[in-house]
């Protein structure tokens, strides 16, 4: 017998995250975590994204009865060094300077909760993206249209930062932040039911 599909919640503020939803066609409402990511101690990006993914979704579970809870997190790796978000115009440049001409790997850890079992299910996709060799020029200009200051790695590839990618080995829609294909198959495998109708 099919299990009748819980309500989702989506363990992030992320506005592209949330817009994949959408676009798929997913019911969910948005809670939010509240983790310091500062204090994870990790021995590689996936171990990273992996933990904090995990600990987005419990965050938001303890506040949840009942459904699913999505958490997820994205990091941009180049030569084993972690790129995170920005903190000003001049990281902004260095990371971009650093990703010109060259293949980095883009990780998201994606973690499900089921409620009220509290099952977790986690995840890690990694999708390769080679970038053109940039000039200073158009790293300034990209910079100064504030595009990547909330975004890992200083780019984003769903807008102006699309120019920049040559190619991508992988999928698309994890360098976006989220693997929407891996997490329809999660959530199918967790529910034993279509999740989209």
């Amino acid at each position: 017998m099919k299990e009748t599909m819980k309500e989702i919640t989506l363990a992030s503020a992320s506005p592209r995250r949330a817009e994949l939803l959408k676009q798929v066609g997913l019911s969910f409402r948005v809670v939010p975590s509240d983790v310091d990511e500062s204090l994870i101690q990790h021995n590689s990006p996936e171990d990273l994204v992996l933990q904090l993914a995990k600990l987005k979704a419990e965050n938001v579970a303890a506040q949840i009865e009942s459904g699913y809870v999505i958490g997820a997190d994205t990091v941009v790796v180049l030569d084993e060094e972690i790129l995170g978000k920005p903190r000003g115009t001049t990281e902004a440049i260095t990371m971009l300077t650093m990703l010109s001409g060259k293949e980095h790997s883009v990780y998201t850890g994606l973690a499900v909760i089921d409620l009220p079992e509290n099952r977790v299910f986690a995840e890690v996709v990694e999708t390769k993206v080679k970038f053109r060799e940039l000039s200073q020029k158009e790293i300034e200009e990209y910079v100064a249209s504030g595009e990547p200051f909330d975004k890992a790695g200083a780019y984003g590839i769903q807008g102006r930062g699309a120019i920049f990618v040559e190619r991508i080995d992988g999928c698309y829609f994890n360098v976006v932040g989220l693997p929407i294909s891996k997490l329809i198959v999660m959530l199918q495998k967790i529910s034993n039911s279509q999740v989209l109708r």
